[in-house]
Order: structure tokens, then C-alpha cells, then sequence
């Protein structure tokens, strides 16, 4: 924290100061007796910038303050700020505004709310009401203003702790005028009020959790379903019941809470061994958390009872629950040192904390205990643990950011609440909230419901939460709710697994943005309106988002109809973009209806963009050996991929990066450069291997690396190039090299060419190939034509035999809209009309 700001930025004018912290962004405060407040507040925790250019000067009894972008005017010896004595206007004579003390703002662009327990979609099933979203930082109004006249204060202590405000009146404003510089006005917030913290790598992966009375022998055997299914896994919940618990039906305290509502003893009824059963997991590269309810405080029952009593000198005799008491700082000390500190050094790696009760602290006036707890606990860590520090709670309210992680609640199973949720999350990085954790599928089923899992609507939640901030599957205490993947089967089964291997693939990516939400203010999934400020449709869109700098996701919120399911997309202009799973290059600046199968999702990516992957890997703790550089069509690119220890603290300044360019050269010639990688940090690898990727690419005649020219083969092979005839892609696979220097891939294309290959046919293939096998299961008898064979084998000959590409494509083309005519006279009608509509599907 550095709350004093350079006393260059202040210009003060008796009971009136005004420091300038940004060309966007002015303090202004009014005091009724002196001193001002230097203190942190809960919110704004930094004053200490770069003076930024400003002139100060006096015109017709008014203090004017002129910035490169506002201009500010004080009446002066006027008092109190009002609406006749104080303004702020826009320098921009674009994007005018006006401001004065009391204006309302007519076009917030929302912020976040604190959970979405009991509702359904944006409607609570039991209030009846629908949520109201809390104000954001944005508005197309240009300003936005925020009064920090209350807010409660930190001490200037080495661990800082809440302290109140002096009693007097006082006025704390800050005033953003931003215009539609969004961005810029977010990265403001961050300089006054925190960065949001870089996760640790391990984060964003995929998180398996349950409300479930696991013991330790159940625990082992999901672990090992995971292991036995192939399917990647970095964290694993355990909710309430790692310890004792009575039942929710249980008596309440004298806390109105349910005994054993609150817990601290380990349940060895389900964990003979607690911190064997930690152990094992961490051999398993898993992460732990442990649900925590800490209203209760520590009752006489408890295992750390005794432990607590006596740092704190309790009275053990009227063996009375010792309350919990948030806003003492000896009481948390405490916690923290005799209950969850040891309980850390035995094998949990974070806390996932449930507030759900009295709203604000007993002692402390408006100090609301969710926000205070994330904190206290996610400081605790930063200031204790060796390890990069994280917290997995509730929103709390402007400056929460600071404190990452959020446990969005039990929301309704239905697809009101899968619509809702891509809106509720990329509005939340209005207030840099950008890391929300979703009980993914849903937490439990409404009121008359079948009380059974849809499997569809299961696969499209999934499909988005491997696009969403935090990757975490979660449900009630409900025996009908079985969201493991090995319990769906078929395309199902297909599907949900195919989702987690997606957000593996792109956690490199991933996880170079959270490290521009760290610099920048910028989260992960965020509004269109970021990148098109001065487009409508960029307004009017509110469940598209952007993924990242180069992604555009439409999510599919709605069941299929007849197979497919229909999605009406904006694509923006000033690029084209590509339909990732489809294999299509769609034209920038319009909107256009696209369908997809249960195994498709509206994925585009900006036209020449390229995404860092991982080949393979089912662990984020570690980096694999090889990274892939996907490099997508329509455009040049560039990208800089970034890396770091992945759990450390010393992130801010020890790390590295590596930059890659694309470009198209004349003569159909394509270059790609990977530079030698900048930066360093503990446990650096010296040298990696790569596969770059150029996606919906045609066959080359040449590859060079670094000069040299290397070979074909038919499949991926270090130091020779392959062509994926199912993703239509060259891949080019690198051998290990030092990461020091520069690698250089030249490509030839064949200059005579002009074939498309990015019109949906990766789709084709695809779908072709599950439908003729799924023709095989109507006719197991079937002698398939010649031509139908043919097709459905191209993205084989494609691969097999280079030299064909283009008479194999041509084929394909030619034949594909006859092949249903081809098939009705090699089996029933029945069979031919089915096969004839799956076609059409696919030709349209």
C-alpha cells in the first residue's frame, strides 16, 4: 500500500484538495476540520503515481485544473462541493461530458453481484425478484465517480488492519472521465485500487468438486476414474463434510447456525488419516481445498478448542463457543496460527471460504464480512505462505479484485441460468472481478423439477466453462447428480471430455492473458464493447465475449432442435474471423445464424491470430516439453507467449516471454518466427520443443526451418512437417532447441492455387465420418459405394499422399452433395432418407 500521493499531483485550497493521479482521474476531497485523510481505505489503497501533465491556475475566482483530457473548476473558498461550486468537463470534444456533485449517470454498464444462490438465470425462485446488478467503473457516459467518503480506513500496522474513519464531515470523491477510453479507465482503477493478482498456473485448470460426504477411499477412486479416462484433473474439493457435521437437519446454535455448521475437527469417520490422505493427493500433483463456515466460531467440541482458549485467555469453564469475531485482529491471528496454519503445512493448499450470514461485522460499523474475510485470509497467505497466495470466496463489494477468486453459488439447474451466466461474468470485469467460479452444470434443480441431469444441457455448460475464468464442475448433496464424465456415455461422454481437453490445450493461452488482467486491468473474458466502443451491436450482444485479445465466444444457451443448434452471431469488423471447429473463415463487420453439432461450440478466432497451446498434458503443476504455435489463417500475426514458475510469488518481476510473428510474403510464401525468449525465473527450462500449427492451411511444396529444408511424413515426427488432413492444417514439428535462439519456418505454397479450404469442410469431414459409421449401425450389411468410401476417407488421403491434395479435395467437392443418392441404392429408404437429412445438414 502507498496511500500518500507525490505532493506534485496535490494542489489544496484550504479545505479543499484536489490531487491529479491520472490525465483521467482527479481526487477531490473537503474537509470541515483539518487533516486531510492519508490513510488506505478499504477501496483505494494507492495514491503514489507519476505526476502526470497538468496545469493549475486561477480565473475569475475559480480554481481551474487542466489535464490532457480534463478540465476542473472549484469556486473558490465556496466549501462544501455542490453542484454551483464544482465541475468537471471533457476535453474530448467527441466523446463530450459534463459533471457536477449530485448528476446521476443514465448508462451503467454494470458490475457484478454478490452470488446467484436460488436463482434461476437472473431470477430468484424464491424472492421473486430479479437481480439488480451492482454498479460498474463504466458508462457510456463517459465519467464515472466514486465516493470514498465512507469508506472504512486501513491502519498503517505491518499486517494493515481496519480502522474508522474520524467523525467529522468529509467529502473523498474520485472522478474517471475516460470518454470511451474503457480500458484506460480500468487500468486507472488498478493504479489507485490494486492489481488483480496473477492466479498460480495450476488454477486454471480443471477443479472437480461435489457436495458429497467423500471419504478418503471414495476420494481415491474419482482420483483414479480420472487417471483410468484419460482426463486431466489439477484441484480437488472437498466440501463440508472433511469434518464432523450433524446434517443440515442438526439443532441450531446459539449463532443461528446448524451445530456443526461450522467446523474445524477433522471427520476420521471418512479420513482415518488426514494428512496421509493430503499426501497421497499431492503425490497425484493435486491441489486441496477444504470448505470453510466460520460464523460459529470454535465450539467446546472442537479439536483446536483448547488451543484457541488459551492464545486468547478465554473462559473454558462456561464452555461457551469462543464467537467468532472477524474484525479482531488477535482472534484471526489466532485462527489462522493454532487452526488453519497447521492444517496448510499438513496438505491444503487453499480455503475455499462460504460466508452466508450476518452481513456486517458486530463491532465495526459497515464493515462487511465478506469482503473483510477475503482480506484477511487471502493476505494471511501472502504474507505467510511460500506459495503463490489464493482465495476461493464470494464478491464483496469495489476492491475485492484484489482478493481473485469467485464462488458465484448455487444457482438452478436449468438452461435460464446457462444463459445468464456469460453476461453475469464478463459484466464482472467492470469492477476487474474477473476470475468467477461457476458451479458448472448447476448446483441443484428447481423447484418441479424431474430432479434429473439433462445430459445435453450438462455438455453445453461444460463446453462453457472451458471457455469461462475458472474451470470448476459442482452440484448439491443429490444422489441424481452424478456430473462425473465416466458416468454419460456416447457422444455425451465424447463431448464432456473433449471440453476439458480444450481448456488444457489453450491453458498456455489462457494463462498469457490472466498475466495481461495483471498488468492491465483487462480480464480474461470481458464485454465486446472493450474492443468496439463505438459500435451498437457491441452493446447489444451481452452474451458474446471476448475470450482473451484474439477469441470471440457466442455461447450456446438454448437445447438443439432436430440435431443442431442454432446460434446467431455478431462478428465485429476490422478483421475476419475464424469458426475454430468448423473449419470456416467468416467476414468481420456482420451478423450471421451458424449451427453446430453437440461436438461443436462457436469458438472464433481473430483472423492470423496465434494461440500458444499445450500438445498434451493432463497436470498444470509443470510446463509440458512442448508447446504448439497455432497459427490461424486470413490475416499476418503476432502474439508473446508468456511463463513463469507457475506457484511463485516473485512473479511480478521474474518471468519470460516469447515472441511469435507470422507473416505472408509474396509468391505464396508464409514465414513464421520464434524469437529467442526473453526474461528469466526459478526452474527455467533451458531448451523446448515446438509443433507449429498453421491451421485451415493447403498443402505446401516447401518447409524450411532456419534454412534448412526438411522433409514430409506422414505422421507428426521431430524434425519433419505433416499435414493433419482432419483440421486441414500443416504441422511442423520441431526438436528440442535451446530457447535462446531464434527459429525461423519458411513455407511454399503452391503459387498456381487458388482452392479454399477453410469453407466448413473440416466440419464435413468430420460429421461425415460419424455419420457413416452411425449408417453402419442402421445397416451393419451394408456394402458402402465406392464414392461414399472415398469421402468418408478423405482426411486420410489427404495426409497420405501429399502429392494428390489437390485432386483429393476436388474429389471431395465434387461428390459430396451426390453421396445421399449414392447410399439409397445400397440400403433401405429409411436408411437413405435418414442419411439424406444428416447431408443436407452439413451442405447447407
Amino acid at each position: 500500500m502507498h496511500p500518500l500521493a507525490n505532493p506534485k499531483a496535490i494542489v489544496q485550497l484550504g479545505q479543499a484538495r484536489f490531487t491529479v493521479l491520472t490525465p483521467r482521474l482527479i481526487r477531490m476531497e473537503w474537509t470541515s476540520a483539518m487533516p486531510f485523510v492519508d490513510n488506505a481505505t478499504l477501496t483505494i489503497i494507492n495514491r503514489d503515481l507519476p505526476v502526470p501533465r497538468f496545469t493549475s491556475t486561477t480565473q475569475d475566482g475559480y480554481l481551474v485544473i487542466k489535464t490532457d483530457e480534463l478540465e476542473l473548476r472549484y469556486k473558490k473558498g465556496s466549501g462544501k462541493f455542490t453542484e454551483q461550486n464544482l465541475s468537471v468537463t471533457s476535453l474530448d470534444k467527441k466523446h463530450a461530458f459534463s459533471w457536477e456533485p449530485g448528476k446521476k449517470q443514465k448508462g451503467n454498464l454494470k458490475g457484478t453481484y454478490r452470488t446467484l444462490d436460488n436463482f434461476d438465470g437472473d431470477y430468484h425462485i424464491w424472492d421473486k425478484k430479479k437481480m439488480e446488478l451492482e454498479d460498474g467503473l463504466l458508462a457510456t457516459d463517459g465519467w464515472t465517480l466514486i465516493d470514498d467518503s465512507q469508506k472504512l480506513l486501513f491502519d498503517n500496522a505491518e499486517w494493515p488492519w481496519v480502522t474508522e474513519r474520524p467523525a467529522k464531515d468529509y467529502q473523498d470523491f474520485y472522478f474517471f472521465g475516460y470518454g470511451k477510453q474503457y480500458k484506460k479507465a480500468l487500468f486507472d482503477f488498478t493504479q489507485i485500487a490494486g492489481k488483480v493478482p496473477l492466479p498460480p498456473r495450476y488454477a486454471f485448470g480443471y477443479w472437480w468438486s461435489r457436495y458429497w460426504s467423500y471419504s478418503e477411499n471414495e476420494v481415491r477412486d474419482v482420483v483414479e476414474n480420472f487417471e483410468e479416462h484419460n482426463i486431466p484433473l489439477d484441484v480437488f474439493v472437498i466440501d463440508m463434510d472433511w469434518h464432523e457435521t450433524d446434517s443440515l437437519r442438526a439443532k441450531y446454535d446459539v449463532f443461528d447456525q446448524t451445530k456443526h455448521w461450522t467446523g474445524w475437527t477433522w471427520n476420521k469417520r471418512l479420513f482415518t488419516d488426514p494428512p496421509k490422505a493430503l499426501s497421497w493427493m499431492k503425490t497425484q500433483n493435486l491441489k486441496v481445498t477444504l470448505n470453510l463456515h466460520p460464523a460459529s466460531g470454535i465450539a467446546p467440541f472442537e479439536e483446536p478448542y483448547k488451543r484457541m482458549a488459551e492464545d486468547l485467555n478465554f473462559d473454558t469453564t462456561t464452555k461457551a463457543n469462543i464467537p467468532y469475531e472477524g474484525s479482531n485482529k488477535k482472534y484471526m491471528q489466532a485462527l489462522f496460527g493454532k487452526v488453519l496454519h497447521p492444517m496448510e503445512k499438513m496438505g491444503v493448499s487453499f480455503w475455499w471460504l462460504d460466508w452466508q450470514q450476518w452481513p456486517n461485522d458486530k463491532k465495526i460499523k459497515n464493515l462487511n464480512n465478506t469482503w473483510w474475510l477475503n482480506y484477511v485470509f487471502f493476505t494471511d497467505m501472502e504474507r505467510n505462505a511460500s506459495v503463490r497466495p489464493l482465495l476461493y470466496h464470494r464478491w464483496g463489494g469495489l476492491g475485492n479484485h484484489r482478493y481473485q477468486l469467485g464462488f458465484s453459488g448455487d444457482a438452478v439447474i436449468s438452461w435460464k441460468s446457462l444463459a445468464f451466466q456469460p453476461y453475469f461474468t464478463s459484466a464482472a470485469s467492470n469492477v476487474l472481478y474477473g476470475y468467477w467460479s461457476h458451479d458448472i452444470g448447476g448446483h441443484q434443480f428447481g423447484p418441479g423439477s424431474d430432479q434429473k441431469l439433462d445430459p445435453e444441457l450438462y455438455v453445453r455448460w461444460m463446453q462453457y466453462g472451458a471457455l469461462s475464468p475458472i474451470f470448476r464442475s459442482h452440484s448439491s448433496k443429490n444422489a441424481h447428480l452424478n456430473k462425473e464424465v465416466w458416468n454419460f456415455s456416447g457422444e455425451y461422454y465424447d463431448a464432456l471430455k473433449s471440453a476439458i481437453d480444450l481448456r488444457y490445450e489453450l491453458a498456455p493461452y489462457i494463462y498469457t492473458m490472466a498475466r495481461k488482467t495483471y498488468d492491465t486491468g483487462i480480464s480474461l473474458c470481458r464485454p465486446l464493447y472493450y474492443d468496439y466502443p463505438e459500435v451498437d451491436a457491441a452493446y447489444n450482444h451481452p452474451s458474446e465475449y471476448l475470450f482473451g485479445d484474439d477469441m470471440l465466444i457466442a455461447p450456446i444457451v438454448a437445447p438443439m432442435d432436430n440435431g443442431q443448434s442454432k446460434v446467431d452471431v455478431w462478428l465485429p469488423e476490422g478483421n475476419n474471423w475464424f469458426e475454430w471447429q468448423t473449419g470456416t473463415l467468416l467476414k468481420g463487420g456482420q451478423k450471421v445464424t451458424r449451427t453446430f453439432a453437440l461436438d461443436e461450440y462457436p469458438i472464433y478466432v481473430k483472423a492470423g491470430a496465434i494461440i500458444p497451446a499445450y500438445a498434451k498434458t493432463k497436470n498444470l503443476t509443470k510446463q509440458p516439453d512442448t508447446y504448439s504455435i497455432d497459427v490461424f489463417p486470413g490475416a499476418d500475426g503476432s502474439t508473446s507467449v508468456y511463463e513463469d514458475a507457475g506457484n511463485s510469488k516473485k512473479y511480478a518481476t521474474e518471468y519470460a516471454t516469447t515472441k511469435v510473428v507470422s507473416k505472408h510474403l509474396q509468391g505464396k510464401k508464409q514465414q513464421v518466427i520464434i524469437m529467442p525468449r526473453k526474461g528469466t525465473y526459478e526452474g527455467m527450462p533451458v531448451a523446448r520443443s515446438y509443433v507449429v500449427r498453421l491451421v485451415g492451411a493447403e498443402m505446401p511444396t516447401a518447409i524450411t526451418v532456419n534454412g534448412k529444408k526438411i522433409n514430409y511424413a506422414v505422421e507428426p515426427t521431430p524434425g519433419f512437417w505433416n499435414y493433419n488432413g482432419k483440421t486441414l492444417s500443416v504441422e511442423i514439428t520441431l526438436p528440442k532447441a535451446s530457447c535462446a535462439t531464434q527459429q525461423e519456418i519458411a513455407v511454399q505454397y503452391n503459387q498456381a492455387s487458388n482452392i479454399d479450404v477453410n469453407t466448413g469442410l473440416v466440419r464435413k469431414f468430420r460429421q461425415l465420418s460419424k455419420t457413416v459409421t452411425a449408417l453402419k449401425f442402421r445397416d451393419a450389411d451394408i456394402i458402402l459405394p465406392e464414392v461414399v468410401g472415398l469421402c468418408e476417407e478423405t482426411n486420410r488421403a489427404l495426409s497420405y499422399y501429399p502429392d494428390q491434395f489437390y485432386k483429393t479435395l476436388g474429389y471431395f467437392q465434387t461428390n459430396f452433395s451426390n453421396l445421399p443418392q449414392a447410399v439409397k441404392k445400397a440400403t433401405n429408404q429409411a436408411n437413405a432418407d435418414w442419411f439424406n437429412e444428416q447431408i443436407n445438414k452439413l451442405d447447407k
